[in-house]
C-alpha cells in the first residue's frame, strides 16, 4: 500500500537530510537543485512508478530518466532510502569507485535507468525509451525529470516534437521550474515564460503544478497516466534550496558547498 501524503512529505524530510550530509561529507554536489527535486522524487519513486528494488532489472518496470543530472544527490539518496541500496553508500558519494558518482551511471548504481550529464538530452532518452515499449509492446510508462534551464537547449524542443509527432502516451516528462540556474534567474539568462503555452503549441498534456505539494502531485501523475494519443507534462512550479531558509531562491546555492556551521543551521531547519 502506498505512504500517506504526511508520510510522504515524513520521508521527503528524511531525503532533504541525506542531501545535505552526503555533499557535506563528499565536500561537493549541487545541493539547490536536489532540494527542488526532492518532493517529485518523492512521490514518483513510493506512489507513481511501478518498480522492484530488490530486482532493479525488473523487465516490466517503470523507467526514469534523470535529465537534471546535477540533482544526482537527491536521486541517490530516494534509491538508497527506497531499498535499491545500502544508505551507508550515500557517504561515499562522488569518492573514487563509488557506485555514485557526480552524474547517474546505469553501469554503477542500481536502479539507474539512463546515464546522463550533459544538460537537455533526458527526454530524447526517455523517446527512445518509449518507442522500444511499443516495439516489444510493453506496458511500462518512462518518466523523465528536467530542469527548467534546460529548455535553453534546442534539443529538449526537438524532443518534445519527436515525442508529440509519435503520440508517445507512455511518457511523462516534468519541469521542475524553480526559475533559477547557476548564473542567476532563468528569465533573465533567456526567458521561458510563457512555458505551458509552449508545451501545449507543441501539442504536449499539461498539467500545472505545486511542486512541493503531495496531494497536487499525487492527482498530476494520476492524471498523466490516463492521457491517450499524446505525451503530458507535469509543469512542477518549485523552490530552489527547497526547506533550507538561507538556500531558497538563491542562485548561488546551485553548487555552492555547505560549511559544518551552515549544515548544522541546515538540519536545525529540517527538524
Amino acid at each position: 500500500m502506498s505512504p500517506t501524503p504526511i508520510e510522504l512529505r515524513d520521508i521527503a524530510k528524511v531525503v532533504r537530510r541525506d542531501v545535505l550530509t552526503m555533499t557535506l561529507e563528499a565536500g561537493s554536489g549541487h545541493i539547490g537543485g536536489s532540494l527542488s527535486a526532492v518532493d517529485l522524487l518523492t512521490v514518483l519513486y513510493w506512489d507513481v512508478l511501478r518498480a522492484k528494488p530488490d530486482r532493479p532489472q525488473w523487465g516490466e518496470r517503470d523507467r526514469f530518466v534523470l535529465s537534471k543530472a546535477h540533482a544526482s544527490p537527491a536521486l541517490y539518496a530516494v534509491l538508497a532510502r527506497r531499498g535499491y541500496f545500502n544508505v551507508q553508500e550515500l557517504m561515499t558519494f562522488r569518492k573514487l569507485k563509488s557506485i555514485l558518482q557526480g552524474f547517474p551511471d546505469m553501469q554503477k548504481t542500481p536502479g539507474i535507468d539512463a546515464s546522463v550529464g550533459s544538460p537537455g538530452q533526458g527526454l530524447s532518452i526517455a523517446n527512445g525509451i518509449a518507442m522500444a515499449a511499443r516495439m516489444d509492446r510493453k506496458q511500462f510508462r518512462v518518466y523523465c525529470l528536467m530542469g527548467d534551464g534546460e529548455a535553453h537547449e534546442g534539443q529538449v524542443w526537438e524532443a518534445a516534437m519527436t515525442a508529440a509527432h509519435h503520440g508517445l502516451d507512455n511518457v511523462c516528462a516534468i519541469i521542475d521550474r524553480n526559475m533559477m540556474m547557476g548564473d542567476g534567474s532563468t528569465e533573465d539568462i533567456v526567458a521561458l515564460s510563457p512555458l505551458a503555452d509552449k508545451w501545449r503549441t507543441f501539442n504536449w498534456h499539461v498539467i500545472e503544478v505545486d511542486g512541493h505539494n503531495i496531494e497536487q502531485l499525487l492527482a498530476a501523475f494520476s492524471e498523466a497516466s490516463s492521457v491517450k494519443g499524446q505525451p503530458s507534462l507535469l509543469l512542477a512550479r518549485t523552490v530552489k534550496g527547497k526547506g533550507i531558509p538561507f538556500m531558497e531562491r538563491k542562485p548561488e546555492w546551485h553548487d555552492r558547498q555547505l560549511t559544518e556551521e551552515l549544515y548544522e543551521e541546515a538540519m536545525k531547519a529540517l527538524a
